[in-house]
């Protein structure tokens, strides 16, 4: 299996709750999470990663070598994100999602679908 990760946003606290109380309630995002940090670090974001392929039944090595490769390759992304994380204040938060390919894919596909 596959895994993404992504830096999608920073979101105010309540906003990123209230999005995760949506998802829960719907059945069809099996295999995409979405996780909230408040800091931009690789070891705060491996810390918020650790707990989700024991709930999927992930590869856990291998989750974190996608974290690890998407902090390695992404140093102005990186930098992006911190700078709009310290510019929104300590009511925000970095939001990330972490995937599997296939799940996402069939997400986008969901989207793009609803859409034509």
């Amino acid at each position: 299996m596959k895994y993404t990760f992504d830096i999608v946003g920073v979101s105010p606290v309540w906003q990123f709750f209230s999005h995760q109380q949506q998802i829960q309630e719907q059945s069809n995002h099996q295999g995409i999470e979405y996780l909230g940090s408040h800091k931009c670090t690789l070891d705060a974001l491996i810390e918020t990663v650790e707990p989700v392929p024991l709930k999927w039944g992930w590869n856990t090595e291998q989750v974190l070598e996608t974290v690890v490769q998407f902090w390695m390759n992404n140093s102005e992304s990186i930098r992006y994100w911190k700078t709009r994380l310290t510019d929104g204040g300590n009511e925000n938060i970095l939001v990330a999602r972490l995937a599997d390919i296939t799940a996402l894919q069939a997400e986008f596909e969901s989207l793009l679908s609803k859409n034509w």
